[in-house]
């Protein structure tokens, strides 16, 4: 596990949204697209923020009657990152660690590149082939 990088199992592309991307309309995306996660970005793609499903139990939680209300009054603006570069071993450490279940990818040069959660990681994990004992 230790020579498998972030780059091979990160899922490129990820979607994004913009800190005035209103609430519900990042819920739809995630539900239309069945993912956990967007990613907040700005206008040159550089990471503001994420957000994912268990800031929704907070946003709902709060929201007396329902409001139009903009990502960035909820995301996560502390988040931890990771390069293709990384050993999937430390991303694995650092999400065990933090207690979270995504983690944005970035490039110096070209911003966000990706995002790798863990369920890619348990998918690797389940077609790794191990050696049976003899």
């Amino acid at each position: 596990m230790d020579d498998i990088f972030v780059g091979r199992l990160m899922t490129s592309d990820p979607y994004t949204v913009t800190p005035e991307t209103l609430v519900e309309d990042a819920a739809q995306v995630m539900l239309d697209r069945d993912i956990g996660s967007v990613l907040v970005v700005d206008e040159e793609d550089g990471l503001e923020g994420i957000l994912t499903t268990t800031d929704f139990v907070e946003i709902v939680a709060e929201s007396h009657p329902k409001a139009e209300t903009a990502v960035s009054a909820y995301m996560s603006t502390e988040v931890v990152t990771a390069t293709a570069q990384d050993s999937i071993r430390d991303v694995a450490d650092a999400m065990i660690e933090h207690g979270f279940h995504h983690m944005p990818v970035l490039d110096d040069a070209e911003g966000v590149v990706g995002i790798i959660s863990t369920t890619d990681l348990a998918s690797y994990l389940s077609h790794v082939q191990t050696s049976s004992p003899s």
